[in-house]
């Protein structure tokens, strides 16, 4: 395949993965800009080997083979629970491959000859950028899987000085471009910037509550594309800087979006710095009152005479499973008269959208899936609201307290309707570790147990 028609595929596909994105803005469109994203990256797979750039062909198609039968069997074994986590390995991957092909890079630089003068430098800095870029990427998206999965404390790490040693960590690495850049291509500048990066990376997302880990998901996937874009400049492959650009630019945006759904600042999202400082005390995860235990046969005869409901689910629901259920009961309501419709937090659960595809997944109709904004002012009439495994993302500390970790987050404001139902297994503290007072408040009631086993016996009460 001629050079000419490799460009063309390449335009092909980058149309393809706009396309994409584009589909991937509605969950009406999700399922065609999956399929346009899958197109686009078989045709840029078929233009890149059968292109006249490439060699040893056969050793390429047999990694392809390899680890598409590791992708197949992760994505018929990995649980919806745990895309969250999947997500951030596979951030990762992309971090360590940026960081492969920059050493790759170099390693050509130095065994053949290159022009001196302006291009040696830009391709040294095309290196350097992209080791760091990757690096930081690399050990980011393992703690994210880490405090994701459990493995990690969900707790901020509060180092002393934490923000002068990421800005250390910068200016030394700047320092370090200067002198790889000056002399041509400095082996020890570029391992020591290595590991600087790789614990910067680490730091900055060890730095940052669990509340906030939905942003980091994105934040990260917006590195991860600009890893694969300053990969792209040091292989000279204009696709892979279009779609590391795209993905880039896109996570940036989403990030932006969430943190002013979150009352972040994206700044400080940028630098690591934002989210809880852990200096909350111990007395935040202390009871803060009494409690109202419900049991679920009068959580269904409430339902019975409400004649409107709201259920906010959270990430308790996502690992229960029991969006199912919660589909049939909607269902049941609906075919009743009741109005029923979903409040979703934009980071309910541990990514974006989390939420909504659980509940597509269980033919929720779309349009009774509202966002925070557009059902906030719906809670004062309100009469039921059905709190399904969500803490924080409906702690009204949030927005009353102004020494909560959580201060100034906007949340779904479930208190102001007249009863509120919250679907726990026990008193223990969300995810941010933080008391929820909601829990305590006269409207509220408890409904302790598995969230799955809790709702099939409303629903069979209500049968």
């Amino acid at each position: 395949m001629g050079a000419g028609f490799v460009t063309a595929a390449y335009i092909i596909a980058a149309l393809f993965f706009i396309a994409s994105l584009a589909g991937l803005s509605r969950q009406e469109t999700a399922r065609y800009g999956n399929g346009f994203g899958m197109a686009g990256m078989a045709i840029a797979l078929v233009a890149t080997i059968l292109g006249p750039n490439s060699a040893s062909v056969i050793w390429v198609i047999i990694a392809m083979l390899i680890g598409g039968a590791i992708g197949l069997h992760l994505s018929r074994k990995v649980e919806m629970t745990q895309m969250p986590e999947l997500v951030a390995v596979l951030h990762s991957f992309v971090g360590l491959a940026a960081v492969l092909v920059g050493y790759n890079s170099y390693i050509e630089v130095q065994q053949h000859a290159m022009p001196a003068g302006a291009l040696l430098n830009i391709h040294l800095t095309e290196v350097f950028l992209g080791v760091f870029i990757g690096a930081v990427t690399f050990t980011g998206s393992i703690v994210a899987f880490g405090k994701l999965r459990g493995t990690f404390s969900s707790k901020p790490l509060s180092l002393p000085h934490k923000h002068k040693l990421n800005a250390a960590a910068l200016i030394v690495s700047f320092i370090l471009l200067w002198i790889f850049v000056s002399n041509g291509g400095s082996t020890t500048a570029l391992i020591i910037m290595t590991l600087i990066a790789l614990a910067f990376g680490w730091h900055l997302v060890a730095s940052i509550g669990g509340a906030d880990m939905p942003v980091v998901v994105s934040m990260l996937n917006s590195y991860s594309g600009w890893a694969a874009a300053a990969a792209g400049f040091m292989l000279a492959n204009d696709l892979l800087i279009v779609t590391g650009a795209l993905v880039g630019s896109s996570g940036a945006i989403l990030s932006y979006i969430m943190c002013k759904a979150m009352n972040r600042s994206f700044v400080s999202v940028i630098a690591g710095g934002f989210g809880t400082d852990g200096s909350s005390s111990a007395s935040s995860e202390e009871e803060t009152g009494e409690y109202r235990e419900i049991k679920p046969e009068d959580v269904a005869e409430m339902l019975k005479g409400a004649s409107s409901v709201v259920i906010a689910p959270g990430y308790g629901m996502a690992v229960a499973q029991a969006q199912y259920p919660v589909a049939e009961i909607t269902s049941l309501l609906r075919k009743q008269g009741i109005e029923v419709r979903f409040g979703i937090h934009p980071v309910a659960g541990r990514l974006p959208g989390h939420m909504n595809v659980l509940l597509a997944e269980a033919k929720v109709p779309y349009d009774i899936v509202l966002e925070m904004d557009e059902i906030n002012d719906d809670f004062s009439d309100t009469d039921v609201v059905l709190v399904i495994g969500a803490n924080d993302t409906v702690n009204p500390a949030a927005s009353e307290d102004p020494s909560s970790p959580i201060a100034g987050m906007p949340v779904l404001e479930v208190w102001k309707a007249r009863d509120v139902v919250v679907f726990k297994r026990s008193m223990n503290t969300g995810y941010a570790g933080v008391q929820n007072p909601l829990f305590f408040r006269d409207n509220s009631s408890m409904c302790f147990g598995d969230a799955k086993a809790t709702v099939e016996a409303i629903l069979a009460a209500l049968r």
